[in-house]
C-alpha cells in the first residue's frame, strides 16, 4: 500500500497478513506472558467476594466496598505512576508490576493459613492490585509499540483480544470446580502464581528497547500528573473515543451486579446457569477478535471502529426484558453473545487506533490516564447503581444503564484522522 493511504486505514502492507503471521520471538514471548496472567486471573474471578461472605462472613456493605472502593483507591494511586513510567525501561516496569501483585495476592492464602486474614487486608490487597494492573496496562502498551511496526499493531491486538476471551471461556469453569473443591483462596494462589510466570515471560522477551523518553525537568510537577490527560482532551479523535469507552464501559459493568441480583434472586436461576450464560456466549469474543484485521482491511480502521461502536451500544438494553426459565436464559445469552462479538471487534480496532494516534514519548502517560478513567468511573457508576437499584429496583436500574448505553456511539469520533507520522522500529522475525 502506497504512504497516500486512507485516512483511518492502517498504513503497510502487513495489515493483510494472516492471523497466523508470526510477529517475532518478543512478541511472542509478551503474548504468552499476557495468555497465562489472564487465565490466572479468570481462575481467580469472584474470588474475593467469596472469600470476602464465606471466610471473614462480610455484609452486603463490605463486599460492595471491596469491588468499589478498592478500584476506585488503586486508580488514584496508579496516578503519579504514568508519567514515571513514561521516562523509564518499559520491560523492567512490567516485571515489577507482574512481581508486586504476585507478592500483594500471595499475602492472602499465607495470612489465611496462618489464621490472620482480615477484611482490612483483602481491601489493601485489591487496592495494590488495581494500582499495578493499571500501571501494567500504560506500560504494556508502550512496549508493545517498541516491539512491532504499526503494520503489526493490529493483528497483535487482536490475538491478545482474542486470548481475552479464550482465557474468559475457559478460566470461570475451572475457577468454579476449584473454588469447589479447594476453595476460594486456591485460585488466589494460582493467580499469583500466573503473575509470577508473566513476569518470567517478560523477562524472556529479550531485545534490545529504545530508551525512553527524557524528562526536561528534573523533578516531577504536580502539573505533570495530568499530562495524560491534556494529551487526550487537545486530540480530536482521541477526546471522543476516550469518552466513549469510559461511559461505555461504567454503564455495562454497573449494571452486571444487578442483573446477577436479578438472575440469581428473584427469577431463581441457579449459579450454573447464571455463569453458562456469561461463558458460552464468550466465543463471540474470539470470533470478533479474529475478523478485526480481515474487516479493517476491507473497509478501513475508522469505519470498522464506527460501526462496532455503534453495534455494541445496541445489546445491553435487552437485558431488561430477561424471564425466568429456559427463555430468559437463552435471552441472556443471546444478549451477551452480540454484546461480546461486537467489543471483540471494537476492542483490538480500538486499542490500535489509540496507540496509532498517540506520540511515543506520550504512550504511557495517555494509556495511564485512560485505563484510570475507566476504572474509577466505574467503580462509581457501579456504587450509583448499586443506590438506585435499592431505590428503583434491579429491572428499572438495568434498563436504565442500557438506555444511557444507546447514546454512548454519538461519543465516536465521526470523522477519521490521519495518523502521526513517524518512524517505526521493525523487529528482527523468528
Amino acid at each position: 500500500m502506497r504512504s497516500g493511504h486512507r485516512p483511518g486505514r492502517l498504513p503497510g502492507h502487513r495489515l493483510g497478513r494472516p492471523f497466523g503471521y508470526r510477529l517475532g520471538r518478543p512478541f511472542g514471548w509478551l503474548w504468552a506472558a499476557y495468555g497465562t496472567s489472564a487465565l490466572g486471573t479468570w481462575l481467580a474471578f469472584g474470588a474475593f467476594p467469596l472469600i470476602a461472605i464465606r471466610v471473614l462472613h462480610a455484609g452486603p456493605a463490605e463486599v460492595a466496598a471491596l469491588s468499589s472502593v478498592g478500584a476506585a483507591v488503586g486508580a488514584a494511586v496508579a496516578v503519579p505512576l504514568g508519567p514515571l513510567v513514561e521516562f523509564r525501561r518499559k520491560r523492567p516496569v512490567l516485571i515489577a508490576m507482574d512481581l508486586l501483585r504476585f507478592a500483594a495476592l500471595l499475602t492472602i492464602p499465607a495470612a489465611f493459613a496462618l489464621g490472620v486474614l482480615t477484611f482490612v487486608q483483602l481491601l489493601l490487597v485489591s487496592v495494590l492490585v488495581a494500582a499495578a494492573d493499571i500501571t501494567f496496562r500504560a506500560a504494556s502498551g508502550a512496549y508493545l509499540k517498541t516491539l512491532l511496526p504499526a503494520g503489526d499493531l493490529l493483528l497483535a491486538n487482536a490475538r491478545l483480544e482474542s486470548t481475552t476471551w479464550t482465557s474468559t471461556i475457559i478460566g470461570p469453569p475451572l475457577g468454579g470446580a476449584a473454588i469447589g473443591l479447594l476453595g476460594p483462596v486456591a485460585t488466589v494462589a494460582a493467580d499469583a502464581v500466573s503473575y509470577l510466570l508473566c513476569a518470567l515471560g517478560i523477562g524472556a522477551t529479550g531485545g534490545h528497547e529504545p530508551p525512553p523518553a527524557r524528562r526536561q525537568a528534573t523533578r516531577m510537577r504536580a502539573g505533570d500528573l495530568l499530562d495524560g490527560w491534556r494529551y487526550i482532551l487537545a486530540d480530536a479523535t482521541l477526546r471522543p473515543l476516550f469518552f466513549n469507552t469510559a461511559a461505555f464501559n461504567s454503564l455495562v459493568m454497573a449494571a452486571d451486579p444487578l442483573l446477577a441480583v436479578l438472575m440469581l434472586g428473584r427469577l431463581g436461576f441457579a449459579p450454573w446457569q447464571y455463569g453458562l450464560a456469561f461463558a458460552a456466549p464468550s466465543v463471540g469474543g474470539l470470533l470478533g477478535a479474529r475478523l478485526a484485521r480481515r474487516l479493517v482491511t476491507r473497509y478501513g480502521q475508522h469505519r470498522v471502529l464506527l460501526v462496532a461502536g455503534t453495534l455494541r451500544a445496541l445489546w445491553p438494553v435487552g437485558l431488561a426484558f430477561v424471564r425466568p426459565g429456559s427463555a430468559g436464559l437463552l435471552l441472556v445469552a443471546g444478549v451477551e453473545l452480540g454484546l461480546i462479538f461486537c467489543c471483540g471487534l471494537f476492542n483490538p480496532v480500538s486499542a490500535t487506533y489509540r496507540l496509532q494516534r498517540t506520540a511515543p514519548e506520550r504512550t504511557a502517560r495517555t494509556l495511564s490516564a485512560w485505563a484510570v478513567t475507566t476504572k474509577a468511573s466505574t467503580a462509581l457508576l457501579t456504587a450509583l447503581w448499586g443506590v438506585l437499584g435499592v431505590l428503583l429496583g434491579p429491572r428499572t436500574a438495568i434498563t436504565l444503564a442500557g438506555v444511557l448505553v444507546l447514546a454512548t456511539p454519538l461519543l465516536l469520533p465521526h470523522r477519521p484522522a490521519p495518523l502521526l507520522p513517524g518512524p517505526q522500529p521493525a523487529p528482527s522475525r523468528t
